[in-house]
């Protein structure tokens, strides 16, 4: 196991006190449940009541913010598009795709930004106001180190432009700056402007640059070791900027930002030219120079000291530490991955970091009610342990309505996720049940291919029909098709939904044809049996002999069968069924079966004299 870098953040609950009271706690995917226990190690000493609330400790409450949400959801189509073209990525296109990517994805944080910046002015309590200002400056240091990242690993800039980028990277994230220059350019002599010296700024290419930057180094000096400037402050403190003198720099710190916008402004007018292996010599002094020993480094310093170094992966978990979410790690891990940069680090629990940081944001976006639907996603791009963490999360959905259920069965269809489709459509089938939503249990059952559950439900049809005498769900019953087939019981359940459309459509023989095969084939529970030989009196009493000799003899056969108790395997006992049985049914039951015998028996005898 790897040692921790330091100690782990604490977490205070308002109104527990371990020391006195003993915790239990309990993990789930995206939370903790924290509770006070009634153990006590005295067996005789009285419970005391306690704290009387259980707390949810939640690690990614960042996905409840409504603003982050617009961070979350437009990313999400960034990085699968990303996925999505990995193949096509070849060569120079590759390289600008990735930047492009990248600009979207920093695009992406400033709208976020910029939007989390407008709630906190329109704020109406001081914390709220707190809160939004507090997520600015988060977004705002995610931004300047993706910025960075993008300049120093993706774009790989080169000597000489690489300051140029540097440059940029510093104006975007000093925002003053250009306001202040506009305030001096756009006032009517820009000279006498009481903010004119503070922007000594660079509006060269690189080729004027490289070509005149040693001619002004070699002017500044001259006129410096002259004491060409000696009568003007000003103009000799000019003089040495462009010398790119330490001391002159740092005495205009108060213009200075912070560290990387003194080192900045350190190359520019000492080593435009800088080239990426030596940055972090620079950026160490610079940083040094600017605390003067008077304070620490903050995380966000050393974050982009790292980077300096050229060391990704100290970079990505400095991030991880000081960050309040995996939004940012997982995705600029992923796109520096498609950059080639992380191949060979791998995990000792067998991932690799690029997908072990897919995994935990995904994990957390499964704890959001809606936002799950984007973490579907991230564990498909996950080749190792993306499925098998799919499968553990999308079970611990709650389906609390039938469309979200829908989603998620969708979903589980189209990975050919068996069990989980299977298991999904059990909960909505008995949810149906307790419902008495009979025609959607019965849709769910069979969906789920759970023959047990499809025979409770055909079964609670059947006893609906003998108490209403008609059926509920037509539809459904009456396209059935091979799904019949599920369990006999359904199987007879559609069998007899059929019998009652034969009759309806005069087709009296297949009809009786029918309600016969259902009894003699054991195929109809033996509690029906009196349903279905009363059901057959129509057919008996019709001017047209419908059921031959044979077909009588079976149905009198069943009557006395069903009527002499005689038990079959798995039915209620013989007692239960006489009782059921009625006398008077029973009477006119047989009258009608030995009427029909008769004619039977003439119809068929007149047919063969004939």
């Amino acid at each position: 196991m790897e040692e921790l870098d330091g100690e782990p953040t604490v977490t205070l609950i308002p109104g527990v006190n371990s020391k006195k009271k003993q915790m239990c706690f309990d993990w789930g995917p995206g939370e903790m449940l924290v509770c006070e226990t009634t153990f006590n190690k005295k067996e005789n000493s009285e419970t005391v009541p306690g704290c009387p609330f259980i707390y949810i400790i939640r690690k990614d409450i960042d996905v409840y913010s409504q603003i982050l949400r617009k961070l979350f959801n437009e990313s999400h189509g960034i990085f699968v598009g990303l996925q999505r073209i990995e193949e096509e990525l070849t060569g120079k296109s590759r390289k600008a795709q990735l930047v492009r990517v990248s600009k979207n994805y920093r695009s992406v944080i400033r709208a976020c930004m910029e939007e989390m910046h407008q709630a906190a002015v329109a704020a109406k309590d001081p914390a709220s106001g707190r809160q939004f200002s507090s997520q600015v400056s988060i977004l705002s240091a995610m931004e300047l180190i993706w910025n960075l990242c993008e300049i120093l690993f993706i774009e790989v800039a080169p000597a000489g432009p690489l300051l140029l980028h540097l440059l940029d990277w510093v104006r975007l994230h000093v925002c003053e700056v250009d306001s202040l220059l506009a305030d001096v350019l756009g006032s009517e002599n820009p000279s006498k402007h009481e903010s004119f010296w503070n922007l000594p700024g660079n509006t060269q290419t690189l080729t004027e640059l490289e070509l005149k930057w040693q001619h002004w180094h070699e002017e500044c000096e001259r006129h410096l070791q002259d004491g060409t400037f000696a009568s003007s402050p000003h103009l000799e403190c000019l003089c040495k900027i462009m010398l790119g003198d330490e001391a002159a720099l740092l005495e205009q710190k108060e213009l200075l930002n912070n560290w990387y916008h003194f080192l900045v402004t350190r190359l520019l007018y000492s080593h435009p030219t800088v080239k990426p292996i030596d940055l972090h010599f620079y950026a160490q002094s610079s940083l040094d120079l600017f605390l003067g020993g008077e304070s620490s480094p903050e995380p966000l310093d050393n974050i982009l000291m790292a980077a300096f170094e050229f060391d990704i992966h100290q970079v990505i978990k400095e991030c991880s530490i000081a960050l309040s979410n995996w939004w940012f790690v997982a995705h600029l891990t992923d796109l520096l991955d498609h950059c080639k940069l992380l191949q060979s680090h791998n995990l000792y629990f067998g991932s690799n970091m690029r997908e072990f940081l897919l995994l935990e944001y995904a994990s957390g976006l499964f704890a959001h009610h809606s936002l799950w639907q984007l973490g579907v996603d991230y564990f498909d791009y996950c080749p190792e342990l993306g499925r098998v963490s799919l499968e553990l999360h999308i079970e611990r959905i709650p389906l609390s309505t039938e469309q979200k259920a829908l989603k998620v069965l969708r979903i589980c269809e189209q990975r050919q996720m068996t069990e989980q489709v299977r298991s999904i459509c059990k909960i909505l089938a008995m949810k149906a049940v307790r419902n008495n939503r009979l025609g959607s249990a019965l849709s769910w059952s069979i969906r789920a291919k759970d023959a047990a559950f499809a025979t409770l439900v055909s079964d609670r049809f059947l006893r609906d029909y003998c108490e209403r005498g008609c059926f509920s769900d037509l539809d459904l019953i009456d396209n059935l098709g091979p799904a019949m087939m599920l369990s006999d019981r359904l199987t007879f359940l559609g069998k007899y939904r059929e019998f009652h459309r034969f009759y309806g459509e005069k087709r009296f023989f297949d009809a009786a044809s029918l309600l016969l095969s259902l009894m003699t084939s054991q195929i109809a529970p033996r509690c029906f049996w009196v349903t279905l030989l009363t059901d057959a009196l129509p057919l008996l009493e019709q001017k047209q002999v419908i059921f031959t000799t044979e077909q009588t003899y079976e149905l009198m056969r069943c009557l006395e069968d069903l009527a002499s108790g005689r038990p079959v395997q798995g039915e209620a006992s013989a007692q239960r069924l006489q009782e059921d049985l009625e006398n008077t049914k029973l009477e006119i039951l047989r009258l009608a079966l030995a009427r029909n015998l008769a004619r039977a028996i003439i119809k068929e005898g007149s047919l063969e004299g004939s």
